[in-house]
């Protein structure tokens, strides 16, 4: 038998050296811009602005070997890059069960709503006292009223500032604009056909959005939680995660084909995702792909820097800038405080969101073959909107810089301390043990969540509404996504020693303020847990749950005899039944 070798394609060889660059940039730009103190965000916008046509794809007309390695913004990055945006959405929707939806409904419709009206009213009357049309006017309010969901989520996951009150509402304002995409890309093809068609067609276009979100809701509610059990009933993660991917890009897919946004149906994904035990899991296995796909659409948009136009006009780009940061700053601001943030939290809301957003690009395109705005015009929207997300990161450490100066210095300490640090347990493996320690737990009142890695057992006791979810507890990333580092106490309840072990160990050295509390089926084996970092280990009987759990309530404050007749009480309660559970 003859053996050939396979002769790549030009295509193809060209994308691969392209790749190349693309990762070897990353891997050198974005720990130097990181160890600099900047943010990852700005080091993928410098990439973008170096790669792109602008300055290496200019140089490759002097020296025409680098044309190869120039990435060009129309090719196969752009479209990697809305990849990112889609899982940047999943996330989101992730992080939102309906309950946070709910119990964020005043930010959201509030805060949020006040703040695309109010900075599209502000933005167009200035828009309008430029010269402008009304058309262009109401197009350039709307686009720019708009902020970066990418970059503001990003920036607040690098400061750890998710949680807390300016996480909470820029997260709900950016929820909101999100939501508003819709109706504003209706709004605009609406000016572009002109009135009359376009008021005939709006309403139409609407009633074909709101179904199609019904329709992803209904069916997903139905289908999605057996076809994911399905998925991980067969123990292996690898198709665990292509059945999350498929969920992921058929729902983003769908939503595109019915003229929404990927993104939009993605984030349904998410929201759906949400409400089932397979969140915490699917979070850790999404997020390489989200980030490497996010970092390329920050490319992207580096790319789009036009910077011989800069240099042609600097003072316009330098006043639209200003004026655009400082418009909806001040906007932002003032309306936060209104919907009673502190003047700190509301300063650094209004300089963290005051860039234009990356659904602008789509707006001002879609605009400029609308006919509404010149391609001269066009292009400086598109350079305004590009530089805006560059400076973003800056941006958003003076307002932080202002709003420390702003504020008291306790206040501003509470400001950035985690809010949802309220001591719960973590429950790695919920069989026998695990259970019993729940339902301790769960009669004290003491809030726990548990993980376990088997499907079929957390799917029946979800159903029985027990707070666990599906998830391998030894991987660091899943433990963090369950609150880890804010745990009150980690107890580890699997059969396996050798996973018990690895367990503490992990646990030891990541968060070694956390006890840890473990089941060991010997003496010999609680000698190796109290040896790995455990801070109770005990040997495996009807009385390891109540020796763990009288251990456990001591360690979260309960007074010794409280504690005992706690343990005592449920003693009774085992011997008046048997358990009979899956271990």
């Amino acid at each position: 038998m003859a053996i050939g070798v396979h002769r790549v394609d030009h295509g193809t060889g060209l994308f691969v050296v392209q790749v190349c660059v693309f990762l070897a940039a990353t891997s050198l730009l974005v720990p130097a811009f990181r160890r600099l103190g900047f943010s990852s965000v700005m080091a993928f916008l410098v990439i973008g602005i170096l790669l792109g046509p602008n300055v290496l794809g200019y140089l490759a007309g002097f020296a025409p070997w680098l044309a190869p390695v120039a990435l060009d913004p129309e090719g196969p990055a752009r479209w990697f890059a809305e990849l990112g945006v889609v899982f940047l959405l999943f996330m989101i929707g992730l992080e939102v069960s309906p309950e946070r939806l709910w119990a964020l409904r005043r930010l959201v419709l509030g805060l949020g709503m006040s703040q695309v009206v109010v900075s599209a009213l502000v933005i167009g009357f200035f828009a309008l006292a430029f010269g402008n049309s009304v058309a262009g006017a109401v197009v350039t309010g709307l686009a720019l009223a708009l902020s970066s969901t990418a970059v503001v989520l990003q920036l607040l996951a690098e400061r750890r500032q998710l949680a807390g009150g300016v996480g909470r509402a820029s997260f709900s304002v950016l929820l909101l604009q999100d939501i508003a995409v819709i109706p504003i890309l209706f709004a605009v093809a609406a000016i572009s056909e002109g009135p009359q068609a376009g008021a005939a067609k709006l309403p139409i276009a609407l009633a074909a959005a709101l179904a199609t979100i019904a329709g992803i809701l209904i069916v997903g509610r139905f289908l999605l939680r057996p076809f994911l059990r399905w998925a991980a009933g067969v123990g292996n993660r690898e198709v665990f995660v292509a059945a999350t991917l498929l969920v992921v890009l058929a729902t983003a897919s769908f939503a595109a084909f019915a003229g929404l946004s990927m993104a939009l149906g993605a984030f349904l994904a998410g929201l759906l995702i949400a409400e089932t035990e397979f969140r915490h899991e699917i979070e850790t296995d999404i997020e390489p792909f989200k980030g490497l796909f996010l970092g390329l659409f920050f490319v992207t948009v580096g790319m789009q820097i036009e910077l011989g136009l800069i240099a042609e006009s600097p003072v316009p780009v330098l006043a639209g800038l200003v004026g655009l940061f400082l418009v909806k700053a001040g906007v932002i601001a003032g309306l936060a405080r209104l919907f009673g943030l502190k003047w700190s939290q509301a300063i650094e809301l209004g300089f963290l969101l005051a860039q234009a957003g990356e659904f602008a690009f789509v707006v001002v395109s879609l605009a400029q073959r609308g006919g509404i705005y010149p391609d001269a015009i066009a292009e400086y929207m598109l350079l305004i909107v590009a530089l805006s997300i560059f400076l973003a990161p800056i941006v958003a450490i003076l307002g932080a810089r202002l709003a420390r100066m702003v504020s008291e210095r306790a206040e501003s300490g509470d400001e950035h301390a985690p809010e949802t640090a309220e001591g719960h347990v973590i429950i790695a493996g919920y069989g026998r043990v695990g259970q019993s320690i729940g339902e301790i737990l769960q009669h004290q009142e003491i809030a726990h969540v548990a993980i376990d890695s088997g499907a079929e057992l957390v799917g029946e006791l979800r159903r029985r509404g027990w707070p666990v979810h599906f998830g391998d507890a030894s991987r660091k990333e899943v433990l963090a996504r369950m609150g880890a580092e804010r745990a009150a106490a980690i107890v580890v309840t699997m059969g396996a020693p050798e996973a018990v072990e690895r367990l503490v160990k992990l646990v030891r050295e990541t968060w070694p303020n956390v006890p840890v509390f473990a089941r060991a089926r010997d003496p010999s084996q609680a000698r190796r847990f109290h040896e790995a970092g455990a801070s109770f280990a005990s040997p495996e009987t009807i009385e390891a749950s109540l020796q763990l759990g009288e251990a456990l309530l001591n360690s979260l404050g309960f007074p010794d005899e409280a504690a005992r007749k706690v343990i005592d009480e449920r003693r009774e309660s085992e011997r008046a039944k048997a358990l009979l559970l899956p271990d």
